[in-house]
């Protein structure tokens, strides 16, 4: 493995593109690819929309991809988005986004994740009332200090995990060709329009099933190899996703047919339960845990160098932005991204809705920045044009103005099917915008 030596207190490039593709696969593939295809198949409207709706999630990831991969290889940080945020708008914007991350978007992520987590590790073993809760409180705390350790081990557990978490994707699939396949009845197609009324609302779905691919731009300072690497890591990666997830949905169209997906409220165990009975119930439980567990670790990796990149550019918050070497991991980032998350899992547990408010209120303020970091790439293209590009975007301005439409469209959507949600989520920007007033006359200069 190749690396590169660092500057003092800088990320090292330790990383490998298989590192980079299993970290992206690890995050990308979750609890969703076993929740929501029933969801899917209900609103898309007939298996051709359904299948239709899959592959173009894929292609839509792809061209984000491939917007974030010419970023990415110009701009090289641990900041991910942050620093692409920052070089186009400011660091003022830049801050915004690093604290809807710190305060909603990755640690509200690590707690909804860690919920689900925990509701399958309780179907597995029980332990009680407040086992789920029990559950994801030591599966943050363990994956933090596993991180803590190192960046190495991290990445080291995460490629284990993710094979293990494809080879769950690979059992759906064996299980639906070896099963009975689905009876005449469950077969029959939903009686409904080719393309429906709800073929957007699919759409949201299905993006939100693909979403996360983006993470691995906050590695890009430590994988090692030329600089189009992390380029091919992120096409490699989408190209794997969108094969994975249109063979599952076959799978689950073949074991349990479009009538039969459309009523399911557990398409997986399902399928797993018609082939091997309960048992396939359980064997699906420990796949989504193992899936979610991968994806909790992802997160988590990449979570934290956004807070270190916060950290860099404000000296009040200095502390959050010392990366530790022998580790060569942000430790202090960790341990408050670690101590967020925990105290957003009780307070789940105590309201009985965290789950479903974190999905809310994270919805419409990702979509913003993932917009405003799709315009960037205009702005930058502009702003520094003799920046070394060792990636450019194919067909530009094509691919990244449908990026930018599809993320407009996703905004919207967002806000149209949440509305409570949405409101904390703008009320948490205003309070970072508060404290961005607070710390502007501590700012570094760019």
């Amino acid at each position: 493995m190749t690396t590169n030596t660092p500057a003092a207190g800088a990320p090292a490039r330790v990383l490998t593109i298989k590192d980079a593709i299993m970290l992206t696969v690890g995050i990308v593939v979750g609890a969703g690819i076993y929740k929501f295809p029933a969801v899917v198949a209900g609103a898309a409207g007939s298996s051709t929309a359904m299948i239709v709706a899959w592959l173009l999630g894929g292609a839509v990831s792809m061209v984000g991809a491939l917007c974030y991969a010419e970023l990415a290889c110009a701009f090289p940080s641990a900041g991910g988005d942050y620093h692409f945020l920052a070089r186009a708008y400011g660091k003022r914007l830049a801050f915004l986004f690093a604290w809807a991350r710190i305060s909603v978007i990755t640690t509200g992520s690590i707690a909804l994740l860690a919920f689900v987590f925990g509701d399958f590790c309780a179907q597995i073993v029980p332990l009680g009332p407040y086992g789920p809760t029990l559950y994801g409180v030591l599966i943050v705390i363990l994956l933090t200090a596993v991180n803590y350790r190192g960046t190495r081990q991290s990445a080291d557990a995460q490629n284990i995990f993710t094979s293990l978490e494809v080879l769950g994707l690979f059992v759906v699939i064996a299980a639906a060709l070896l099963g009975p396949g689905a009876p005449p009845a469950a077969a029959a197609a939903v009686d409904a329009p080719l393309f429906g009324p709800g073929f957007g609302f699919a759409m949201v779905l299905v993006l939100l099933t693909y979403g996360g691919w983006n993470e691995a731009v906050y590695v890009s300072a430590e994988v090692a190899g030329d600089k189009r690497v992390l380029a091919r890591a992120l096409i490699i990666s989408i190209a794997v996703l969108t094969v994975l997830y249109v063979a599952v949905n076959l799978a689950f169209l073949y074991g349990l047919g479009m009538a039969g997906m459309a009523k399911s409220s557990a398409v997986g165990a399902d399928l797993l339960r018609a082939a091997w009975g309960e048992p396939g119930a359980k064997v699906l439980s420990a796949m989504v845990a193992i899936s979610t567990f991968t994806s909790i670790n992802s997160t988590i990796i990449v979570g934290a160098r956004s807070a270190y990149s916060t950290g860099r550019d404000w000296p009040v918050l200095g502390w959050l932005g010392q990366w530790h070497q022998a580790s060569d991991s942000p430790r202090r980032a960790l341990l408050v991204q670690g101590g967020i998350a925990l105290a957003l899992i009780l307070l789940g547990t105590a309201t009985r809705k965290g789950f479903e408010t974190m999905v809310d209120f994270t919805a419409p303020v990702f979509w913003f920045f993932f917009l405003l970091t799709g315009i960037s790439l205009f702005i930058l293209r502009k702003r520094e044009p003799n920046a070394e590009r060792p990636f450019r975007v194919p067909l530009y301005p094509v691919v990244p103005i449908l990026f930018c439409m599809a993320c407009a469209y996703l905004l919207w959507s967002s806000l149209a099917y949440v509305k409570v949600g949405a409101l904390a989520g703008v009320g948490l920007l205003v309070v970072g915008a508060l404290v961005m007033v607070f710390l502007s006359d501590n700012k570094r200069a760019p």
